[in-house]
This record gives C-alpha cells, sequence and structure tokens, in this order.
C-alpha cells in the first residue's frame, strides 16, 4: 500500500456509531446520525474534560486513563442517542430494568443511570475477558512451565488470541458490518480534512481507511504493553496475580495512550512498527463505506472543525 502523504496530523477523532458517526474536536463534538427518512440528524455540543477542570489529569502517563474512560462514557452516550433514530422494530421493548428506572428516577435521570450502568458492565466485562480470564488460564500453566517470563509470555498469547476472536466473532453479525463501513467513513474523512483536501465525497473515497491513531490500534498496543509491563512482575498465586493484574492496568493504559500519541505524531521506524498490528486489525474493523456514509461522517467532520486554523494539530 502507498504511504499516506498527510498535510498535518489532526487530534480531531471520532467513533462510528449506528447509521451515524461521532466526532470529536477541541472545543465541540457532533453526532450526525441518517434517520429512517434518510435526512441527516445533528447534534453539536461543547467539550467538557476532566482535564479542564483538575490539570494535574492532562499529564502524560495519567492522561491515558482519563481519557479512556471518558472516550467510553462519551461512545456510550453517542451509541444511545444513535440507537434511539432506529426503526422501533430493530429497538425492540424496553426491558424490565429501563421501566423501573423511568418510573422511579424519571428521563433525564433514568437515562443517566443506564449509561452509567453501561460504562461500568462495559469495563467489568473488558476487564475480565481481556485481562482476567487469560490470566487464569495462564495459571494452569504454573505446575508445567516454570519460567515466570515464558509464564507471561503465555498469558500475553492467550490474551491476544481471545481478542482477535472476540473482534472476527462481532464482525460476523450484520449490524457491526454497517457499523464497520461508518468507521471506514469516520477513517477516510480524517485523512482528506488532514491532506488539506476540499471535504467531498469525491476526495474522501480515494483515502485510505486504516489510520494510526485508530482506537483499535490504541487496543492492540495495551495487549502488547501488557505483555511488557506484567513480565517484570512475579506472583506466587493465582489471585495475587489478579490483582496485580488490575493495579497495573492504569499503568499499561497511560503508556499505551503516549505510544499511540507519539505513533500518531511521527514517521520513523518505530512508529511504524507501532502501527502495524493496529493497521493489520483494521483490515477486519473496517470496511469500504458507500457514499451515504461518507456524507455523514463529513457533515460530522465539518462542525467540529475549528474556526482558528491549526488549533487543533495533533
Amino acid at each position: 500500500m502507498a504511504k499516506e502523504t498527510v498535510k498535518f496530523r489532526t487530534s480531531i477523532g471520532g467513533q462510528a456509531l449506528m447509521e451515524g458517526i461521532l466526532m470529536r474536536g477541541v472545543d465541540k463534538q457532533a453526532i450526525v446520525v441518517r434517520r429512517p427518512d434518510g435526512e441527516l440528524e445533528t447534534k453539536v455540543e461543547p467539550i467538557k474534560a476532566l482535564r479542564q477542570k483538575y490539570p494535574i489529569l492532562g499529564w502524560p502517563f495519567i492522561r491515558g486513563t482519563v481519557n479512556f474512560i471518558e472516550t467510553l462514557v462519551n461512545g456510550v452516550k453517542a451509541l444511545t442517542y444513535s440507537a434511539s433514530f432506529l426503526p422501533e422494530e430493530e429497538q425492540g421493548e424496553p426491558d424490565k430494568l429501563d421501566l423501573w428506572l423511568e418510573k422511579h428516577l424519571g428521563g433525564e435521570k433514568a437515562e443517566k443511570a443506564v449509561i452509567g450502568f453501561s460504562v461500568f458492565l462495559g469495563l467489568v466485562l473488558a476487564v475480565g475477558l481481556f485481562f482476567m480470564l487469560p490470566t487464569v488460564l495462564a495459571g494452569l500453566f504454573t505446575g508445567v512451565v516454570k519460567n515466570r517470563i515464558l509464564r507471561n509470555l503465555i498469558e500475553g498469547v492467550i490474551r491476544i488470541v481471545i481478542f482477535l476472536a472476540y473482534i472476527i466473532l462481532a464482525s460476523k453479525m450484520k449490524e457491526i458490518k454497517r457499523v464497520w463501513m461508518y468507521h471506514g467513513a469516520e477513517h477516510k474523512t480524517i485523512f482528506c480534512y488532514e491532506k488539506g483536501l476540499d471535504l467531498t465525497v469525491e476526495n474522501a473515497r480515494v483515502q485510505s481507511r486504516l489510520h494510526p491513531r485508530c482506537g483499535t490500534s490504541f487496543l492492540f498496543i495495551v495487549m502488547i504493553v501488557s505483555i511488557l509491563v506484567t513480565s517484570v512482575v512475579s506472583w506466587s498465586t493465582v489471585w495475587l496475580r489478579l490483582l496485580l493484574r488490575l493495579a497495573l492496568l492504569p499503568v499499561i493504559v497511560g503508556i499505551s495512550y503516549e505510544l499511540i500519541k507519539y505513533a500518531g505524531r511521527h514517521d520513523n521506524v518505530l512508529t511504524a512498527i507501532l502501527s502495524a498490528p493496529g493497521k493489520a486489525l483494521q483490515l477486519v474493523t473496517t470496511a469500504e463505506p458507500d457514499d451515504s456514509m461518507l456524507e455523514v461522517a463529513i457533515a460530522a467532520m465539518k462542525e467540529v472543525i475549528p474556526a482558528e486554523e491549526g488549533t487543533d494539530k495533533w
């Protein structure tokens, strides 16, 4: 694949939604959703990052975990919003929990409670599936493999296999395939903007759908960093190993964030190595979008481009 020629690197990032795109700029974010009638629904709101109120949360190695949690919360909110525009037959009937929350908390509080629970559940499932389960499975080799580094390597391989299996299985779902297409539209539009081209469907269509600053790349780097970080600690029991993994998670996420940030800003051998696994994985987590999807991504991008040129430089 030909090397991408980028005019500059923007800090604007996005997320694929249900028939829509979230673009997050310097001081505001935009959600654009394709309604069932074909029209676009646009929602623009200011960004209130925690680091603006508490500057320490923006320090290197701390900002990674904070940014990850903020991204997760905003992502769940945006997904919930985009899903509200799906045809009623696709939304399904509200479950008993939704009805109970609506009755006892009211609409706005109920929505916040559902989002909070979704974020908590997502974190628990992610940590359990991608960190705790591999640790437990690797513990089965304790009596056979005595070398600590080799046991950590086995655990890392198990973690990566579970992660890849999860991604591949998810890609088989019809709804997820369309999300992958919007994911591709998001990347193409960002590349188009970074090259200084007019934001048109024609210009965006020919761009690469593989971007080095993608969240998929970040997650894969987390997997690799976890192998390196955990290789320097030892344990005597499975339970101690589980506690160590939980305690080291902020460290792993913090280091991974700084690496993906570095990779997004530079072009050299190291960044090419850092970006390669994530880009390869994006062959699964992105797909070629149709023109209507590119229109959605372009509409979202236009809403968050800063008035002062260059203030979004990465």
